[in-house]
């Protein structure tokens, strides 16, 4: 049984600790700029439980953001002048107020992009869904461990990849991941196992070959996410025996050109609750930041945010390994 402490499990598995590889990179402590994207988390109800998941998402979760929490977002991006949304979850499709929150956003001009299972776009509800996301131009990042059914299956579930292939069908037809469309399907790629992704170019390259060839599917580009040590995806390493060589792998695979480029510089993530974190797995091991005011959004001093430390722990080594992981992919070259 996993502790509850994962920090501790964490702590335990690397030789050096990140706080002080990046002292010896001159670049501790780690510090926010001003916020251009707005990650929002709106909840953690999913129709999938991913082995992989870093949040434990799930169908049994109840945990949603409120409107409350919802006004509170839209004042501040607001006041913030940010233009740029990453709507997850869960599957953030199934909150009751998704469709009139990207309504809003994209009547503003803003650049929404929601993080998408695939499978969620033949749930019972949601048939008109794709063509609502088309209407108002939402970037996609869906999610597909692999292009085979069986590695596909064995994350995220039985008859997953042939559900997420039929929503890749749909999605074609109404315009998504076309060259020179407006409508940008990104593939989301992530390990089946205890493992770090290939060169996101040579995966982008076997992706598009692939999926062209055996079913007629494009897409606009490919992003390769390293599984970070959190969430359910700790569990397996945990219960697995992979923890200590899945972080000594992490570890020797830092690469410090991939620290100007962390994602969690420039974005500031909203949980469900309000709590504001630096990026969505610190989310995940209740890390929220560190800020003169509080760490919620009703109670934001936005002068407060550039140059705030950043909450780094161990299982950070994740975003720094080999190309560098973020939620827009590779940030630094091999």
């Amino acid at each position: 049984m996993m502790t509850d402490h994962p920090e501790i499990l964490l702590q335990a598995a690397v030789r050096v600790p990140f706080a002080l590889r990046l002292r010896q990179c001159d670049a501790w402590p780690l510090r926010a700029v001003t916020p251009t994207v707005l990650q929002l988390n709106l909840g953690y109800r999913c129709n999938q439980a991913c082995r992989h998941c870093h949040l434990n998402a799930g169908p049994t979760r109840t945990e949603t953001m409120s409107e409350e929490v919802i006004a509170a977002v839209l004042r501040v991006a607001a006041r913030l002048k940010i233009r740029e949304f990453d709507v997850t979850g869960g599957a953030p499709e199934l909150h009751p107020r998704f469709r009139r929150l990207i309504t809003t956003l994209t009547e503003r001009g803003n650049i929404v992009t929601d993080r998408c299972n695939l499978t969620v776009l033949s749930e019972p509800g949601q048939e008109d869904l794709i063509d609502f996301l088309a209407a108002h131009r939402v970037r996609l990042m869906a999610s597909l461990p692999h292009y085979t059914p069986d590695l596909t299956d064995r994350v995220r579930g039985r008859a997953v990849f042939a559900r997420s292939i039929e929503a890749l069908h749909r999605l074609n037809a109404a315009g998504y991941g076309h060259p020179d469309s407006q409508c940008e399907l990104v593939l989301v790629y992530n390990p089946a196992g205890a493992i770090l992704p290939a060169g996101q170019d040579d995966l982008t390259t076997e992706f598009r070959t692939q999926l062209a060839t055996h079913f007629g599917i494009v897409f606009t580009r490919l992003i390769a996410l390293t599984n970070l040590p959190t969430g359910r995806f700790l569990q397996f390493l945990h219960s697995s025996g992979n923890l200590t060589r899945y972080l000594a792998r992490l570890e020797q695979q830092f690469n410090p050109a991939t620290i100007p480029h962390l994602m969690c510089r420039s974005l500031l993530s909203v949980g469900w609750d309000g709590t504001l974190y630096d990026c969505d797995f610190n989310q995940a091991l209740g890390l929220a930041i560190q800020h003169d005011a509080t760490a919620s959004i009703h109670h934001l001093d936005p002068e407060a945010l550039a140059g705030r430390p950043i909450r780094c722990q161990n299982h950070c080594y994740g975003c720094t390994a080999g190309q560098g992981s973020s939620c827009g992919g590779a940030v630094a070259n091999q």
